[in-house]
């Protein structure tokens, strides 16, 4: 697994599957957060059209800008189709979410040469690096 911290370090886009327009959702709250510390967020929810006052995307081939970190809010039985996604994206890294785990993701992410965190949580590791 990728060291969290130093993925942080180096990156600035951060496509969010399964980013939630629900304010309380951990979902919306940490990509919030994230936007607010200066990294760009790219929402990717196919039933909202904008989350944070910025369009969101159906999928992650409709985003039109290079990413750096494909993070995962969504449940692990997902994470290898969003693997899969990322990889055909040409994004830098896929980051599944506290309590998402999955090792055809891993595998698939390794593979490809993308870094790759599971079970962490952005908002836990930016203020790790923060520190």
């Amino acid at each position: 697994m990728t060291d969290p911290v130093a993925l942080l370090k180096t990156s600035k886009t951060i496509a969010v599957v399964g980013c939630s327009a629900t304010p309380g959702k951990d979902a919306h709250e940490i990509p919030k957060l994230m936007l607010s510390h200066g990294y760009d967020i790219i929402p990717v929810n196919p039933s909202a059209p904008e989350i944070f006052g910025r369009k969101a995307y159906k999928t992650l081939a409709e985003v039109p800008v290079p990413i750096d970190i494909v993070d995962v809010f969504r449940p692990s039985a997902e994470a290898p189709e969003v693997a899969r996604q990322a990889v055909a994206v040409g994004a830098k890294a896929l980051w599944l979410q506290l309590g998402i785990t999955s090792d055809e993701a891993r595998r698939i992410a390794h593979d490809a040469g993308l870094a790759y965190v599971e079970d962490r949580c952005l908002k836990v590791e930016y203020r790790r690096m923060r520190h």
